[in-house]
C-alpha cells in the first residue's frame, strides 16, 4: 500500500480547505492509498514562503510517503516555473504526484510522458535564461561596464615598510585591507604575503603570484 501526502491552499479566511480535503480523501480511499499526512497553508498562491508546503516537500526528501495528492495544480505552485522546479524535484526523489482536478498522474505512463514534456520545457527555459543573461553581458561589456570586482592591487613598498617596522601581516593595515578584498563574501582563497611577494593559493592549492 502506497503512503499518502494530502496538500491543500485556500488563499482567503472565507474559504475552507475541507472542500479539497473530502475530495482528495475520497480519492485516496479508491486508489487504496494510506493516508500518513496532511498539509494546509491558508495563504495567496504568490507567496514565497508557505509553511505547509516547505514542510510537506521536506518530509518528501526524508522518504515519508510515496505519492502526493493536490486537488489542483495551482494548489501547489504559484507560477509556471515553480510548479516545473516542485514536479521535477519529486520526480527526481521518486514521489508521484496526483492532481484531482487535471487528472495528472505521474505514476502512469501518460503521467510519465507529460514529467518528460514539462522536464524538457523546464530545461528549455533554464537555457534561455542562460543565454540572456550571458547577451546582458555581452552588451554590458560592449557599453564599457566592468563585470564582476575591481581588480585586486598591492602597495608592496607601503608593506615592505611596515614590515620592516616590525609589524605583522596581520598588524598591516594594506595587508588586511588587501585581504578583506579577496576575501569578501565567500573567500574562494588565501592570501599570503611575505616581504615584496604576494601568493594567492586558490581551491585547487595552486601558487599564483599577483
Amino acid at each position: 500500500m502506497k503512503r499518502a501526502s494530502l496538500y491543500m491552499r485556500v488563499s482567503t479566511v472565507d474559504q475552507h480547505p475541507e472542500t479539497q480535503l473530502f475530495d482528495l480523501r475520497q480519492m485516496a480511499a479508491q486508489r487504496g492509498y494510506e493516508i500518513v499526512a496532511e498539509y494546509t497553508d491558508n495563504i495567496s498562491g504568490a507567496k514565497a514562503k508557505r509553511p505547509g508546503l516547505d514542510q510537506m516537500m521536506a518530509d518528501a526528501r526524508r522518504g515519508k510517503f510515496d505519492v502526493v495528492l493536490v486537488w489542483a495544480s495551482d494548489r501547489i505552485a504559484r507560477s509556471v516555473k515553480h510548479f516545473l522546479d516542485v514536479l521535477d524535484e519529486l520526480n527526481r526523489i521518486g514521489v508521484e504526484y496526483v492532481s484531482f482536478r487535471e487528472q495528472i498522474d505521474t505514476g502512469g505512463p501518460l503521467g510519465r510522458a507529460i514529467v518528460v514534456i514539462i522536464g524538457a520545457i523546464a530545461e528549455l527555459e533554464r537555457s534561455l535564461i542562460i543565454e540572456r543573461v550571458r547577451a546582458g553581458m555581452r552588451r554590458a561589456r560592449l557599453e564599457g561596464t566592468r563585470i564582476g570586482r575591481q581588480p585586486l592591487t598591492l602597495d608592496q613598498e607601503a608593506i615592505q615598510r611596515d614590515r620592516c617596522q616590525g609589524k605583522s601581516i596581520r598588524q598591516s593595515p594594506r595587508a588586511t585591507a588587501s585581504r578583506r578584498l579577496l576575501c569578501s563574501g565567500s573567500c574562494a582563497g588565501m592570501l599570503l604575503l611575505h616581504d615584496l611577494d604576494a601568493i594567492y593559493i586558490d581551491k585547487a592549492g595552486i601558487h599564483r603570484p599577483i
